[in-house]
């Protein structure tokens, strides 16, 4: 039974985004593991808090996340 884990920080994601991670990363288990997996294919998404996650010593809020996000390329 696989199970995928997906830590994010808290007030990034929407509830409508979290549910299309766990549909998007489901469907990729179905497409390398086959169709019989889905069933037993866990996904679930842990909420680290804003402040408990760093990147280079320094503690990321959701707004840090979310500037990242606006300056990437595409």
């Amino acid at each position: 039974m696989p199970l995928v884990t997906i830590e994010v920080i808290k007030n990034v994601f929407s509830d409508e985004q979290k549910h299309q991670l766990i549909a998007n990363v489901t469907e990729a288990m179905v497409a390398v593991e086959g169709e019989a997996l889905r069933p037993v294919t866990w996904v679930r998404i842990v909420e680290i808090e804003q402040g408990h996650w760093a990147i280079g010593g320094q503690r990321l809020q959701a707004a840090d996340v979310r500037a990242m996000a606006d300056a990437a390329p595409g």
